[in-house]
């Protein structure tokens, strides 16, 4: 099972291996007291795209296609965490405020796709 998290709320038990899938280190987290199996910075949307869509909601759409191809792209990038979801549970997470705009939420639809069609 894969999920996504905000940072800023406590581990689980049941988040299994931890993944923060930001570009950026969260405001406000001190890196000794946040519970990570790995920090994917790379699997992050790039720079420019991040500037780019700003958490508009109203780029939601264009971000989502431009952030995949830009995983199509870089296998290598989100590969460890096909593999932790394989291996068993699997948290993502970020630090945006929207809940429902943001990269993670795109990972976590991409991640649940690669398991389907049996990508390794």
């Amino acid at each position: 099972m894969i999920q996504v998290k905000r940072v800023y709320e406590p581990a689980a038990r049941a988040d299994g291996q931890r993944f923060l899938v930001e570009r950026l280190w969260p405001r406000g987290i001190r890196k000794e007291s946040l519970s990570l199996s790995g920090w994917c910075k790379e699997a992050a949307p790039s720079h420019e795209l991040r500037k780019w869509f700003n958490h508009d909601p109203a780029r939601w759409k264009e971000f989502q296609r431009r952030y995949r191809a830009e995983l199509k792209g870089k296998p290598e990038t989100w590969q460890p965490l096909l593999e932790a979801a394989i291996a068993g549970n699997l948290t993502l997470l970020f630090s945006a405020h929207d809940t429902e705009h943001n990269n993670a939420i795109v990972l976590i639809a991409f991640l649940d796709e690669q398991l389907k069609t049996g990508a390794k």
